[in-house]
């Protein structure tokens, strides 16, 4: 896997202070049944790292001591922690949102055919990894035999009354492109989804979230081995808005890794830079006492946050007309 420190160091970006903490956005591992070409975590089904649940109960005690509102579940695919029911449901009893970053084809694995009930039964909102609707596509990113997998589980996601009006169970999807270009505007691309899925399969859902890919780890070193890395951070620094800035992710959430240490965002964190561009990385446990840094560790690759219509984990900032701008 070919580094892109060096090059992402090349590239000045803004600066950009944290104003709040509502949400913690807790990677619970690296493990995956899938090998996605485009994931910034390396994920997969050989990787160890789990997140204990000494460091669940910590976030839990973070979150009463600082009122945060929300966790924020990814991986990896997070349902694959042993720990995952007991952290969703003793948050939701404390009446803490949940956001699940579900990897749909995980629900047909052997041993974790309880995942679209059990997050209905506790209410967690699911953001559905669906990176196309096409099934050439989807299949050529994640793997043969992965789009129909997914159509299968959104179907019993569906069935359980998810995406459906009034059922208060939300059903989002992520888009990601399938190479170095940005994607289209959201709401033309979620127009497009909705038509087609529901004509072709039946499914609903709530929203679409367009999210670039970004130029680390797995998709960062095949950018580097195709001599496609520098026009990439072209494209991204020409796109970039300084309206973007308002809304990014790190303003409001923290990044925990699966040992409990601190970043400004999971991009951040798989790029090891410590939370507030400090020399050492912090600990969870430091929010019991002590307040975040307010200034945001910031490097190259935070313009596939600002490019365009803007990138973030709830989608984009704009409409497609300003974006187009």
């Amino acid at each position: 896997m070919r580094d892109v420190w060096p090059q992402l160091a090349r590239h000045r970006f803004p600066a950009v202070r944290r104003d709040r903490i509502d949400c913690l956005q807790l990677n619970l591992g690296y493990l995956c049944n899938l090998s996605c070409l485009h994931c910034h975590v390396n994920a997969g089904p050989h990787r160890k790292e789990l997140m204990d649940r000494a460091t669940m109960q910590l976030a839990l005690d973070v979150a009463e001591a600082r009122a945060i509102t929300r966790f924020d579940l990814t991986g990896g695919s997070p349902e694959m922690n042993p720990h995952f029911r007991w952290l969703v449901s003793t948050a939701r009893a404390r009446g803490i949102a949940v956001i699940d970053r579900l990897n749909p084809t995980i629900a047909e694995v052997d041993g974790y055919q309880w995942v679209p009930e059990f997050l209905a039964e506790q209410g967690v909102e699911v953001v559905a990894s669906l990176p196309c609707h096409s099934q050439a596509n989807v299949d050529s990113q994640r793997g043969d035999g992965v789009f129909e997998s997914s159509i299968r589980v959104l179907r019993r996601l569906n069935e359980l009354g998810y995406g459906r009006p009034g059922s208060g169970l939300t059903l989002n999807l992520v888009y990601n492109p399938g190479g170095a270009f940005l994607p289209p505007p959201q709401a033309l691309l979620e127009a497009d989804y909705k038509c087609l899925l529901e004509v072709n399969f039946g499914i609903f859902f709530n929203s679409l979230y367009a999210l670039a890919n970004m130029p680390v780890k797995r998709f960062g070193s095949q950018l580097l081995s195709k001599g496609q890395f520098e026009p990439y951070m072209d494209l991204l620094k020409a796109a970039h808005r300084d309206d973007n800035l308002a809304s990014v992710m790190c303003r409001s959430l923290i990044s925990v890794d699966w040992r409990g240490f601190l970043y400004d965002c999971d991009f951040n964190q798989m790029l090891d830079m410590p939370l507030g561009g400090e020399d050492s990385a912090r600990h969870l446990s430091s929010l019991l006492t002590v307040d975040p840094p307010p200034q945001v560790a910031v490097n190259g690759h935070c313009y596939g946050c600002t490019a365009g219509q803007g990138s973030s984990c709830g989608g984009a900032f704009v409409e497609p007309a300003i974006a187009a701008a």
